[in-house]
């Protein structure tokens, strides 16, 4: 799901994104316009291309036009030379170009290198200043050379994670090697080489390479390394640049850590208190010794203060009574949950987590007791009953119908994916409510509403990535997603052309074809 805290990169992305400049007849637009029809030809032509995927109802679009203009207007006459460019995404004759590159969201910016042949994301600031130093030093060479203690004192960032090689020559398979790794991860670490460990603020000075060492504010400060495949390298850095336990807090400076976290592949152990508390020291010292026993394990730590934590709560539907309390979500969506933890408890339950007794937790409003509207109210809890159990099983249920409304023999169901605050869901629940009452006299069919802000859906079945989302099962067990008009005559018409008649017994089956309507 995108709309929830855990895409949090996705989120933080958003901000360091910018498009063109407000159109003026009487200056010169530095930006350049591409679409299908030419975007391949200057790309190709030109050594480094930073293209604005965007679209023009977008806010971050409209605030962030200027400072890319601007930027552009002072890299007109950079050497070498820096092209920017823009795509309207939202042109439908864009949408495949768009789709190329995976874009998800606007504003998204992805810099072209070498004609094309190397593409990556953005990750720089939002402001015009910002984006032209960035992109200075994104042409220039990917790794610096340091010649002295100046440069070393002024390139190795206390704050930052920084990458230097040392080596007993600038030629040779371990530097190559090294520079192709510069060159890949370039936009996400500072990388530098030298040929005197002397210069260099910590650690063993008299080594001669070749050897990496990574610098890191953090931990244990610096880590060297000399397996020197690019694999390893880079497996190296992505690993020992995440803390043991990252810091999620109200300090900017540990944001790009907690992005690093979130982009891992690994389950991620979340846990939350107030880290003031009495106990505060207690649980970080525990914690920090789960995570170091689990290290290299496919877990990945994260420490979450309170205060800077609400919209984890939110996602996960938390409540602050069960602080302290530690979440694993998995890559799956699995999540699996401790509430009003003790720091000894944590050892052994990451143990039994490991040992697969910890059963999954699902985010759920209750099942409510009455269900009497047209439009019935689905939840986490009974998603599953409604929507894929009900042509299965039927003399069951025709039983439960007697007891409540809710457990009719169902046979075919729409149900809308919605949020609270959505202006498109709360303008088709009225339309909904009419093709509900439609067929209220069929006992087959069922019209239901989620609310997928406050219960987890399944997204192996279920590909919500935006509001509302509509999804139909037809009695055969088939599954898709509804793209028509959200008017009550297409809504109809689409489930009588859908419905069929034959009652499945197997699993029902996801339209391979279907895509999500933002």
């Amino acid at each position: 799901m995108a709309s929830n805290w855990l895409i949090l990169p996705l989120a933080i992305a958003c901000f360091f994104t910018a498009i063109s400049a407000e159109e003026s007849t009487e200056s010169k637009e530095f930006v350049l316009t591409l679409d299908h029809s030419n975007f391949t030809d200057v790309v190709s032509k030109n050594n480094f291309v930073v293209v604005e995927f965007y679209a023009p109802w977008c806010g971050h679009c409209k605030k962030l036009a200027p400072e890319f203009e601007k930027a552009a207007s002072i890299l007109s006459s950079h050497d070498p030379k820096i092209v920017l460019a823009k795509v309207d995404a939202n042109e439908e004759v864009n949408k495949e170009l768009a789709s190329e590159h995976e874009i998800k969201g606007f504003p998204t910016l992805k810099i072209f290198r070498d004609g094309g042949k190397a593409v990556q994301e953005y990750k720089g600031p939002r402001e015009a200043d910002g984006i032209v130093a960035y992109l200075k030093k994104q042409s220039g060479p990917a790794s610096a050379e340091i010649k002295s203690v100046e440069d070393a004192a002024s390139f190795i960032d206390e704050k930052k994670v920084v990458v230097v090689g040392v080596f007993p020559k600038f030629s040779g398979e371990e530097f190559e090697n090294y520079t192709t790794l510069a060159e890949k991860l370039r936009s996400d670490y500072e990388f530098g080489h030298t040929l005197d460990a002397k210069l260099l603020p910590r650690g063993e000075q008299s080594v001669s390479g070749p050897i990496i060492r990574l610098f890191k504010p953090f931990d244990e400060l610096f880590i060297d390394f000399k397996d020197f495949h690019v694999d390893a390298l880079e497996k190296f850095v992505e690993e020992s640049s995440l803390p043991i336990v990252t810091l999620f807090n109200n300090d900017p400076s540990n944001h790009p850590f907690v992005v690093k976290f979130f982009n891992s592949p690994n389950a991620k152990a979340m846990l939350f208190l107030n880290i003031s508390s009495e106990a505060g020291d207690s649980f970080k010292s525990k914690y920090h010794e789960v995570a170091e026993q689990y290290k290299g394990e496919g877990i990945s730590f994260l420490l979450g203060d309170l205060e800077a934590s609400q919209g984890a709560f939110q996602y996960f539907g938390l409540k602050e009574d069960q602080v302290p309390l530690i979440v694993i979500q998995t890559n799956d969506g699995q999540k699996y949950l401790k509430p009003n933890l003790e720091p000894d408890h944590l050892a052994p339950w990451v143990k039994e987590y490991k040992e697969g007794k910890v059963l999954p937790y699902k985010k759920s409003e209750p099942v409510p007791e009455e269900n009497n509207e047209p439009v019935k109210v689905i939840v986490a809890d009974n998603l599953q009953d409604i929507v894929f159990n009900s042509g299965k099983n039927g003399s069951i249920l025709r039983l439960l119908s007697f007891l409540s409304p809710i457990y009719m023999y169902i046979l075919i169901v729409l149900v809308e994916f919605y949020a609270p605050w959505c202006g498109h869901c709360k303008k088709l629940a009225p339309i909904l409510d009419e093709v509900a009452i439609s067929y209220q006299k069929e006992a087959d069919i069922v019209i239901g509403k989620l609310d997928a802000t406050a219960n987890d859906i399944p997204t192996d079945t279920f590909e919500v990535q935006g509001y509302p989302t509509v999804y139909f099962r037809s009695a055969s067990g088939k599954l898709v997603l509804y793209e028509g008009d959200r008017t009550k005559d297409d809504i109809i018409d689409f489930i009588e052309k859908n419905r069929d008649s034959k009652i499945a017994n197997q699993e029902p089956e996801k339209d391979e074809t279907a895509k999500d309507e933002l």
